[in-house]
């Protein structure tokens, strides 16, 4: 087998620090998920579990296979007031970044993602891979199949680039101050 590895899981511990660090109240997190991915969402979960253990936070799992279950899960959040949300990382709830960063900042939910694209969207924070980066390698790897490289003689690529965008407009809107570390490390800020 070959191919490329994005991390999506294995970042789960350095985004749970993250929103730990900008969010340094809080105890519980929220995370959403999309339980009909199976094999990503267990992954992500398992891999969310630990990190939140490790720094001390209780995690209340909300699963939405639908758009009318994502706003059920932001309902049922409003009225559970946790500290912050974790978002996973599945197709299904990428495509839905800017339903996932209005009702995060409409229930004033401070929230991290994995792809850029929520901050964009208004979103507070995404910590993951540079989905350019990996759209690069996606062609070099490609490349060299179609001059002739067998695929089994390849070896599985890994990200090798992450990005740390936080939004300092909805971080104001939340009342929150992003530290000079977080200010430091970050690849964008969005004002």
């Amino acid at each position: 087998m070959t191919g490329i590895n994005i991390f999506t899981s294995e970042l789960a511990a350095k985004r749970m620090e993250l929103l730990r660090e900008l969010v340094p109240r809080a105890a519980r997190v929220a995370v959403l998920a999309n339980s009909a991915n199976v094999a990503a969402t267990d992954t992500q979960l398992k891999e969310v579990d630990a990190a939140a253990r490790a720094i001390g936070l209780q995690i209340q799992i909300h699963n939405a296979n639908t758009s009318a279950e994502i706003d059920a899960a932001f309902e049922t959040m409003r009225r559970e007031r946790p500290d912050a949300v974790y978002v996973t990382t599945t197709a299904f709830l990428n495509g839905r970044s800017l339903q996932l960063a209005q009702l995060a900042a409409f229930h004033r939910l401070p929230a991290i993602y994995g792809l850029h694209e929520y901050v964009e969207a208004g979103g507070l924070m995404s910590y993951g891979p540079n989905v350019v980066d990996g759209y690069r390698q996606v062609g070099a790897y490609t490349g060299r199949i179609l001059k002739g490289t067998k695929p089994a003689d390849l070896p599985v690529v890994q990200s090798s680039k992450f990005e740390l965008v936080i939004n300092a407009q909805t971080a104001r809107m939340f009342g929150l101050t992003v530290p000079p570390s977080l200010l430091a490390i970050a690849d964008e800020v969005i004002e």
